[in-house]
């Protein structure tokens, strides 16, 4: 058995290398939420709170709140099964997934440092490497080129490009601009729900006019907008993902029967980590294609979900790169990364991240 015996929460403000803009806004500091579970045995796990005000609505202010709150549902019990755990916070704190994928990932870290085992193991053991995008954040045609380049020096080849915050046009100048840069890089683009039907069709036929290969097109429209996304899928050929239209299992099988999207682009800050999982499992029996994301996370929520998408395996895109936009931080251990290359194989306890 393993009891949780203690649970201490704190904030954690990490200043960011630059504004990290999308449509909807641009933070320059990452309002993250810490989380320590301590069980019986004195085996302490550590979670990592990142909510996204921007595009969750969540706050630092509320998430740390909703932890304190999910207190009384954990503390002093049998936290062995961490699906069972996940499906109770979800249930008392639907509103709260941040706060509930903080505490889920404390927990089971603090339970995969007892058994002496690493997280990938106890999320499938299918590998342990990752091939990892860059993100060109919202701006203008230099910001974009000038990232581009940065990016492929970095030995990154795949790259995101953030849109939707201004028109399709000028996104279509800053991809082109992009491609100029990177010419040998895979590119895809993001909107964050900030286009829509008509903006997205014209950037959609801006990339297959100037030739611009997209891998996805992630999250071009808002969510619930059923009709547009099915719209969308019949007039281009770009494979459409969702982010924030993909936050449960539900809405997975929901999305399947639509049959716009191809791929759904997990997220355990936006889901917990049980519904992650879920989310995971519902869109492989289905056909769908996975991608591994995140909100503004530092090397501890990123390397854990590293563990989860090489542990499952067969993640086709993996975007597990905002600890590189993060100054600095109080962690030591995670991912080894070389260019894009991550790897959790030398990892022989929980998420191996501790505080330096």
């Amino acid at each position: 058995m393993s009891i949780l015996k203690s649970l201490n929460v704190e904030r954690l403000d990490l200043a960011l290398t630059e504004p990290f803009a999308v449509a909807t806004g641009a933070p320059t500091v990452a309002r993250n939420v810490l989380v320590r579970a301590t069980l019986d045995d004195g085996t302490v796990g550590l979670g990592e709170a990142a909510p996204f005000a921007e595009v969750s609505g969540e706050t630092q202010e509320q998430t740390h709140a909703a932890v304190l709150a999910m207190k009384s549902l954990v503390l002093d019990t049998e936290v062995s099964d961490w699906q069972a755990i996940g499906s109770l916070l979800r249930a008392k704190h639907p509103g709260a997934p941040a706060a509930r994928c903080g505490l889920e990932m404390a927990i089971i870290d603090a339970l995969a440092r007892k058994a002496k085992k690493p997280l990938y193991k106890e999320f499938g053991g299918a590998g342990t490497r990752l091939v990892t995008d860059m993100t060109v954040t919202a701006g203008d045609v230099e910001h974009a080129r000038r990232s581009a380049k940065s990016i492929v020096a970095r030995g990154i080849n795949t790259i995101k490009v953030k849109v939707g915050a201004g028109s399709a046009a000028e996104d279509v100048q800053r991809m082109l601009a992009i491609r100029d840069a990177a010419p040998e890089a895979r590119i895809f683009a993001d909107a964050n729900s900030g286009y829509d039907l008509e903006q997205a069709v014209a950037f959609a036929r801006g990339m297959e006019a100037n030739h611009i290969p997209l891998q996805i097109f992630e999250q071009p429209l808002p969510r619930g907008a059923h009709d547009d996304w099915k719209k969308l899928a019949s007039l281009t050929p770009i494979p459409l993902c969702a982010d924030e239209s993909a936050r449960s299992a539900a809405d997975v099988l929901e999305l399947v029967r639509d049959g716009a999207v191809r791929f759904i682009n997990i997220k355990t800050m936006k889901s917990g980590v049980a519904e992650a999982w879920a989310m995971m499992n519902a869109a492989r029996q289905n056909g769908l294609a996975l991608m591994i994301g995140g909100m503004v996370e530092s090397i501890l929520a990123m390397t854990f979900s590293a563990h989860l998408a090489a542990g499952f395996g067969g993640i086709d895109i993996v975007d597990l790169d905002t600890p590189m936009f993060i100054q600095s931080h109080p962690f030591k251990g995670g991912f080894r990364q070389t260019g894009g290359d991550l790897d959790v194989g030398h990892i022989d306890r929980g998420h191996g991240v501790t505080l330096g």
